[in-house]
């Protein structure tokens, strides 16, 4: 058993070709502006995975499709990093349906039209905002004739240049001067949208995570996913799933990035074979814990425990990262350090992990109310 098969094999099974496709590209040229990688994961269906068989989709599982993330974080970071988050928004679009009566046609429409035309979802949600809840608003929408206009901006949004669509967060403002929470899908060429420059610094420059700008973008209303009736209830399931799969994936991600720079100590063979069987205890760790939360979402189990476990999860793999990357670092030394700029890279790249929600204040203030029979929620 080679270091990160079952996850390469994985990818081959339900990406065939893709990561024999990366790999002929020069690093370098994967993780610039500009990069392939983003048109050879939808060439090769990546767009696909999380997508149903039923609306058309290869239909991996949570399992295989954390296995296939870490893969690709090991051959192209910035890739796995930009294609989490449509990984996120399929994911929640096909969560929120038994949470919502009037979902079915749009969950139907746009799950079948990301099979077809293998379109790229960008989200609008404030995951790249550490301090803030996943799905806190990123816009606001206003009432118009036959639906709403949405104005306001989320940045950073990865897949910014290359999205067919867009999902968001939205604050609904009413007559009465108050808000509440809903969510939108609209093409990402429709009038209004536009993309700014936002992205730079070097690491992960190839995950298009530039500024997108919404100015009085009308939206019809079926597109709009309005809280229901009495809806605390179903605001905390929402909240929980998206927890879940955002953690899943990120951990996951970034799991793999950190694994490139394990793979290339095992490949030069750096350190005794006792460091080198700990730096692997650590990064295998991290991998494992990944797999389990993907086990208790296959079980069902998108509930208050699992969202705290997800955020266990995250954290554990957030400090597993930190100290196999330092580790690894250091067994490939300072010579190789300077020689190659992709040892400095992959150790930049795997740290963005901490930026992402929750802080880890907000996530001990959540951990405690949770220890303490409270529902788990973090802003």
């Amino acid at each position: 058993m080679k270091f990160l098969q079952p996850d390469l094999d994985a990818c081959e099974r339900l990406l065939p070709g893709l990561a024999d496709r990366l790999a002929e590209v020069p690093f370098e040229d994967l993780e610039a502006s500009g990069s392939p990688a983003i048109a050879l994961f939808r060439d090769h269906g990546g767009t696909n995975l999380l997508v149903p068989r039923a609306y058309g989709g290869i239909g991996a599982d949570a399992l295989e499709a954390v296995r296939v993330v870490r893969a690709l974080g090991a051959l192209a970071p910035s890739l796995a990093v930009a294609t989490a988050m449509h990984h996120f928004s399929v994911g929640m679009l096909y969560s929120v349906g038994p949470l919502y009566a009037d979902t079915t046609d749009i969950e139907k429409t746009v799950l079948e039209t990301v099979a077809r035309n293998r379109s790229l979802i960008a989200s609008g949600y404030a995951e790249g905002r550490s301090g803030h809840g996943i799905l806190s608003p990123t816009v606001q929408a206003r009432r118009a004739p036959g639906g709403y206009l949405v104005s306001g901006s989320k940045k950073p949004c990865s897949l910014s240049r290359s999205m067919d669509l867009l999902t968001a967060s939205v604050a609904l403002r009413g007559p009465d001067g108050g808000t509440e929470m809903g969510l939108l899908v609209l093409p990402a060429d429709t009038p209004g949208v536009s993309v700014r420059d936002f992205w730079s610094t070097f690491p992960l420059v190839g995950a298009e995570s530039h500024e997108v700008v919404l100015e009085d973008v009308f939206v019809k209303e079926q597109y709009i996913l309005r809280t229901p009736p009495n809806a605390a209830e179903k605001l905390d399931e929402l909240n929980e799933a998206g927890v879940i799969w955002f953690q899943m994936i990120i951990a996951a991600s970034y799991t793999g990035v950190a694994s490139a720079l394990v793979d290339l100590v095992l490949r030069k063979q750096r350190g005794s074979v006792a460091e080198r069987a700990a730096l692997c205890l650590l990064i295998e760790t991290a991998g494992f814990l990944v797999e389990g939360l993907a086990r208790r979402i296959m079980d069902g189990d998108l509930g208050n425990d699992c969202a705290a476990a997800s955020l266990f999860t995250r954290f554990s793999v957030q400090d597993l990262i930190t100290r196999a990357v330092g580790q690894a670092a250091e067994m490939l030394g300072g010579m190789a350090y300077i020689a190659s700029p992709t040892i400095a890279y992959l150790a930049c790249a795997a740290q963005a992990i901490v930026f992402h929600p929750p802080s880890r204040t907000s996530m001990s203030e959540a951990v405690v109310d949770y220890y303490a029979g409270k529902p788990l929620f973090f802003s």
